[in-house]
C-alpha cells in the first residue's frame, strides 16, 4: 500500500503523460501537479490538447506512456468509476445532466452514486433509512454550495446554461470529491452567470484542487494561481500566471492570435 501524501505533495501529479493516436501524439510527456487550496488553469489554441489532457487524469482515455498519482497512489490505468469513487470529479464541455429531473433529482442520484455497495447486490437500490439521510444530506450540502438552494424543484432542463452548468458541479460535488477537473465551465455564459460561477470557483478552492480548462482569459487570470499553456499538445510554459503571460515563447504561440479563443 502507498504512503499515505504528505501535506506538502500534491493531491493531484501526472508525470511525463503520452497519449498517441495511431501517428498523431495529442499529449507528448505533460507534467503537472495539483495542490489543495488552488486552482491550476490549462490554456492553449484549438487542438492544444488540454481536454485529452483533462481525460488521461479521469481515465476516460488511457494514456499511451507516463503515470498519474492521486493521494500519493499509482492510479495509471484505473476505470474512470474507480477513480472517481477515490475522490476526483470532473465536469465536461457539454451539460450532461437528466434535463426531464429537477435540480434536486439530479444531485440526489450523483450522490447516491456513492452508496452502492461494492459487490453485486440485485437489491442495492434499497437503502436503509440511515443511507437515505447520508444521501439525502451530501445532496443538499452540494445544491447549497453551488448555490442552487432555491432552484432545487426546478427542472433541470428549463433551468439557464449558466444554472446547468452550476447543476453539473453540484452533481460532482455530491461525490464528495477532493480534486475537481472542470473543462470549461464558463462556455456560453453571459457577463452575470460567468461572474456568477467565477464565484463559486473561488469559494470551492478553499476546501478543494481545481484543475481548470478554459478559454475566458479574463478569468482565468482571476481564477489562477498557477497556469499552464499547451501547444500541439506539449507544455510551452508554466508556473505563476504573470510569468507565464511574459515568458516569450508563450508571447510567440500566441502572436497574431486572440489568446481567449477556445482549443
Amino acid at each position: 500500500m502507498s504512503a499515505a501524501p504528505l501535506k506538502t505533495d500534491p493531491l493531484l501529479s501526472a508525470r511525463d503523460l503520452t497519449k498517441r493516436f495511431g501517428g498523431l501524439a495529442a499529449v507528448q510527456q505533460v507534467s503537472v501537479d495539483l495542490w489543495l487550496g488552488k486552482i491550476h488553469a490549462v490554456i492553449g489554441p484549438n487542438g492544444a490538447g488540454k481536454s485529452t489532457l483533462t481525460n488521461l487524469l479521469s481515465g476516460d482515455l488511457p494514456a499511451t506512456s507516463g503515470t498519474v498519482m492521486l493521494r500519493g497512489q499509482d492510479i495509471s490505468g484505473w476505470s474512470p468509476e474507480k477513480i472517481s469513487s477515490n475522490g476526483l470529479g470532473r465536469s465536461y464541455q457539454k451539460t450532461n445532466i437528466f434535463r426531464s429531473f429537477s435540480i434536486w433529482e439530479n444531485v440526489r442520484l450523483a450522490a447516491q452514486s456513492r452508496s452502492q455497495p461494492g459487490a453485486f447486490n440485485p437489491l442495492r437500490w434499497i437503502q436503509s433509512a440511515a443511507q437515505m439521510r447520508e444521501v439525502n444530506q451530501r445532496a443538499e450540502r452540494a445544491i447549497e454550495l453551488a448555490g442552487l438552494h432555491n432552484r432545487r424543484q426546478q427542472l433541470a432542463g428549463a433551468a439557464s446554461h449558466g444554472e446547468q452548468r452550476q447543476l453539473e458541479i453540484a452533481m460532482t460535488l455530491a461525490t464528495e470529491p477532493a480534486v475537481l477537473l472542470l473543462d470549461e465551465p464558463l462556455a456560453g455564459m453571459g457577463v452575470a452567470e460567468a461572474e456568477s460561477m467565477v464565484q463559486l470557483l473561488l469559494r470551492l478552492k478553499k476546501d478543494h484542487t481545481i484543475m481548470l480548462v478554459e478559454h475566458d482569459i479574463d478569468a482565468i487570470f482571476t481564477l489562477a494561481d498557477q497556469l499552464t499553456v499547451m501547444v500541439n499538445g506539449q507544455v510551452i510554459a508554466s508556473g505563476l500566471p504573470a510569468d507565464v503571460r511574459a515568458d516569450s515563447n508563450v508571447q510567440a504561440a500566441y502572436l497574431g492570435e486572440d489568446v481567449s479563443e477556445g482549443h
